[in-house]
């Protein structure tokens, strides 16, 4: 199957996880969002789990190129994290945040999915923890917990994924909570000038 027979099928699986939920996904209905075949689908995805982990691969991978930031500055990582987090979507068809909810309720279940959301709430956290431990020991930010504050950090945004998700509620309270948060235990606020 081609690359971009690949990433229609992932397009698909999106648009009609977010339509159908996962209760009644099934290969048809995402068949029925592509031009591939659901026999096309079969021969390369043996079951609803294993194209559901693929798709949640591509989730992943975008996410955390989302999050990748080269600066070395400790403060400037911070916001490009928070940035990164709060991104508005381009497209009015983002299934990012309904997607990830589904397969979210389903990491109880399958401890494929679980694991794969372990990994990512890590990457939140390790990229949160570094770049506060690096800004403690340039003298940039308070002496602080930095695990116990990037736990508290993924916490907050996992909430407010549930709550943008489930309610319609927009992201920008949360991530000015999360800002107070940070000045509040690294006497340092978020999005403030950065010192060249």
């Amino acid at each position: 199957m081609s690359s971009e027979s690949t990433a229609e099928i992932i397009e698909a699986t999106g648009r009609a996880l977010c339509e159908y939920g996962y209760a009644d996904l099934t290969m048809q209905r995402i068949a029925d969002e592509s031009s591939v075949t659901s026999a096309a689908i079969h021969y390369h995805f043996d079951t609803k789990e294993e194209l559901l982990n693929a798709f949640l691969d591509d989730l992943l991978d975008r996410f955390e190129s989302r999050l990748a930031c080269e600066a070395r500055d400790p403060r400037e990582r911070l916001n490009a994290f928070l940035d990164a987090v709060f991104e508005e979507s381009s497209s009015d068809h983002d299934d990012f945040p309904v997607a990830l909810m589904e397969l979210k309720a389903q990491a109880p279940y399958h401890d494929l999915f679980r694991e794969r959301f372990i990994e990512l709430d890590e990457v939140v956290r390790d990229v949160v923890e570094i770049a506060i431990s690096d800004g403690i020991e340039a003298g940039y930010f308070d002496d602080a917990d930095p695990e116990a504050v990037a736990h508290l950090v993924a916490t907050m945004i996992n909430g407010s994924h549930v709550r943008s998700v489930a309610l319609g509620e927009g992201t920008d309270r949360t991530r000015a909570t999360i800002e107070e948060t940070l000045a509040l235990h690294l006497g340092w606020t978020p999005g403030s000038e950065v010192a060249a």
